[in-house]
């Protein structure tokens, strides 16, 4: 019996990750190569930079998972590697090197889907916190929210024969959730990733201040079924999908920006921009204090106002789907699920219904390998392997 030990790639976006996981059920190993340095500056991903990057990181961080893990190449059952979506240079780096490895060391390969990975995240942090590492004998079908900077979708999570299989039940027409706390935060002179400024200042804002509200998306008549023409229409289909289920964050974000030219307040992000990032006179790393020192009270209402009215329809459509599925369960995942709002209001409105919502640990929320190495393992079982001409593909999707 092997041990099953499978080191597995992330490099979808802009992490460097690697991690050496046991069996789908024990991380031995995780590591992380941020780049959010190189990227803050432009106030978002700049895909030829991440290209970059990840060129100089893939080799330290897998020699450094190795040697967290204890383990050497021989000591493998297989690699892994996500295969999409994701930015087509960073992907290429990735399923790169994990090709010539694996044909180097005789070792099968496997092709993860970076969002069937988010959802093992929180399998994984279930699993590591039984006794034995195992999952239950009977799991039970989920209702799975991957929201993130890049994506917001719902699947409904089957198990099946030992793995899963996904069905599409809903996702965004146009921005990601996580996109639309990144272009919020630049437009208020706050720094990026914006996530997790939008989630600190909110706490001090009034979130009822500012009355945002959404819309209930509904068919276009013009197109007959057919999906719109958006970029979201190239990564999944959404013709089928139920209207109450979709999602849409383009127009909060035009919302703020209303609202920040019709309350003159630009002038004050500009001078907030600089004084935290760009000015001579800028801290090398900018806390959240000094945030807030430069923030007044009207700009604190927006961001609150602003966070919870995304994390409102996220928990809206969220709980309508799982009441229209009859499942007693959901997954919360991604990296706009280490937003400490939406883990309280999921959890106090799970509660309230009686239904279970688990949440990955903050490391695995946001992009990691030791979610790929997770999903990974019932297709290692499965002897479900990659082709030899496996590419990078930026718009697979998961489930139909």
């Amino acid at each position: 019996m092997s041990a099953g030990l499978i080191l597995a790639i992330e490099s979808s976006c802009d992490e460097t990750a690697a991690a050496v996981v046991q069996r789908g059920a024990r991380t031995l190993s995780s590591v992380v190569a941020s780049q959010i340095a190189t990227h803050a500056r432009y106030g978002g991903v700049v895909p030829e930079l991440a290209s970059r990057e990840h060129l100089r990181a893939i080799v330290p961080v897998v020699r450094a998972a190795l040697a967290q893990a204890g383990i050497t190449l021989a000591d493998l059952d297989a690699i892994a590697v996500t295969s999409g979506p994701g930015l087509a240079g960073a992907l290429l780096v990735g399923i790169t090197y994990a090709k010539a490895l694996a044909f180097a060391r005789n070792l099968p390969l496997i092709a993860v889907n970076h969002l069937e990975g988010h959802i093992h995240a929180v399998l994984l942090n279930e699993r590591e916190s039984q006794p034995d590492g195992q999952p239950p004998a009977d799991p039970e079908p989920a209702l799975a929210l991957v929201v993130s900077g890049g994506h917001t979708h719902l699947y409904l999570a089957r198990p099946a024969n030992g793995s899963w299989t996904y069905a599409l039940i809903g996702r965004t027409l146009d921005d990601a959730a996580g996109e639309a706390y990144d272009k919020v935060a630049k437009l208020l002179g706050l720094g990026y990733p914006g996530g997790p400024w939008i989630d600190a200042l909110a706490q001090h804002g009034n979130p009822l201040a500012v009355p945002f509200a959404f819309s209930q998306i509904k068919p276009k008549l013009h197109l007959a079924g057919k999906p719109p023409r958006t970029k979201a229409a190239r990564t999944a289909p959404i013709a089928n999908l139920d209207p109450h289920f979709l999602f849409s964050f383009s127009g909060i974000k035009t919302a703020v920006l209303r609202y920040v030219e019709l309350h003159n307040l630009r002038p004050q992000a500009e001078s907030r921009r600089e004084a935290l990032f760009t000015g001579p006179d800028a801290p090398p790393r900018p806390t959240v204090e000094a945030a807030l020192s430069c923030c007044d009270r009207q700009t604190l209402d927006l961001i609150a106002s602003f966070q919870h009215a995304v994390v409102g329809d996220l928990m809206k459509k969220t709980f309508a789907a799982a009441e229209s599925l009859a499942v007693r369960r959901i997954l919360i995942t991604g990296g706009v699920a280490a937003n400490r709002e939406l883990r309280a209001r999921f959890t106090l409105e799970a509660a309230r219904r009686n239904l279970r919502v688990s949440f990955p640990t903050l490391a695995l929320s946001t992009d990691n390998a030791a979610m790929i190495g997770a999903a990974a393992w019932p297709r290692l079982e499965a002897r479900d392997f990659a082709p030899p001409d496996l590419s990078a593909d930026p718009s697979l999707a998961l489930g139909r």
